[in-house]
C-alpha cells in the first residue's frame, strides 16, 4: 500500500504540500491487524498516532459493567490517536480492528522531529485548524440534528449510501456513537421497520432507496 497515495485521500493530511506528505510518509510504518486484534488499550502510554489504510477500527471508551462503548468507527483515510501529540501521553480510548486492517504507525518522537522543519510545521498548523473546524462542525451537528438524522448521517459517513450494511457493532453501541439512548434508537428502528424503510436484523441493516431519497431532501 502506497502511503503517499493514501495521504492524497486523507481528509486531514491531504492538504499538506507534496514535500510535507513525502516527509510524513518516510516515518510511517505499515502494520497489519487481524479482525478482533487490539491496537492499543485505554490508558496505555501513547507512542504513536495512526492513519487507517484499509479495514475498519472501533474506538471504545470504558463503560459500566466494564463493557466498552463505541465512540467512533474509524474509516480508511482517517487519523486517530493524535490526542497524544497535544493533550496527554496516554490513549483515552481502546482501538480494536473490526475486520482485517492495515494502519500506518506515525511514531510521536519522529513526528515531533518533523515539526522542527518550518515548511512542515506551517502545513501542520493548517491541519490543526482544519481539525478544530471539523470538531466544531460535529458539535453543531449533534446539537442541531435529531437522533434519526444523526443515525443516517452516521451510516452515510461511515458506510456510504448502500442498500445493505454490516455495521459491526451492537444497537447499544450505535446509540452511544450517535449520542442517543438505546431506547430512542429502538423506537426509531421500530418506526422505520413499520414504514418498510429499514430493517436491522441478524447484524445487517437493509435500507430502501426511498428512504435514502427522502433523507437527502431533509439535509
Amino acid at each position: 500500500m502506497d502511503m503517499l497515495k493514501m495521504l492524497d485521500f486523507t481528509e486531514l493530511f491531504g492538504g499538506l504540500s507534496e514535500k510535507s506528505k513525502k516527509m510524513l510518509s518516510e516515518i510511517a510504518i505499515p502494520k497489519k491487524l487481524s479482525k478482533g486484534k487490539t491496537l492499543f488499550v485505554e490508558g496505555d502510554k501513547g507512542f504513536a498516532l495512526y492513519l487507517l489504510g484499509n479495514g475498519s477500527i472501533q474506538l471504545l471508551k470504558s463503560g459500566p459493567e466494564s463493557k466498552g462503548v463505541v465512540v467512533k468507527v474509524v474509516c480508511p483515510g482517517e487519523v486517530f490517536g493524535e490526542v497524544i501529540l497535544f493533550e496527554r501521553d496516554k490513549y483515552p480510548v481502546t482501538a480494536v480492528a473490526v475486520k482485517d486492517s492495515t494502519v500506518f504507525v506515525l511514531p510521536r518522537h519522529q513526528f515531533y522531529c518533523l515539526l522542527d522543519n518550518a515548511s512542515f510545521r506551517n502545513d501542520f498548523i493548517v491541519f490543526l485548524m482544519h481539525k478544530q473546524r471539523y470538531l466544531t462542525e460535529r458539535l453543531m451537528h449533534f446539537q442541531s440534528h435529531c437522533a434519526e438524522h444523526r443515525f443516517f448521517l452516521f451510516l452515510r459517513d461511515h458506510y456510504g449510501r448502500r442498500d445493505q450494511i454490516s455495521p459491526g457493532m451492537s444497537k447499544k453501541d450505535m446509540a452511544a456513537a450517535i449520542g442517543t439512548t438505546p431506547e430512542t434508537l429502538s423506537r426509531i428502528l421500530a418506526d422505520l421497520k413499520a414504514g418498510g424503510l429499514l430493517i436491522w436484523e441478524s447484524g445487517k441493516i437493509e435500507i430502501k432507496k426511498e428512504y435514502w431519497d427522502s433523507f437527502n431532501h431533509k439535509e
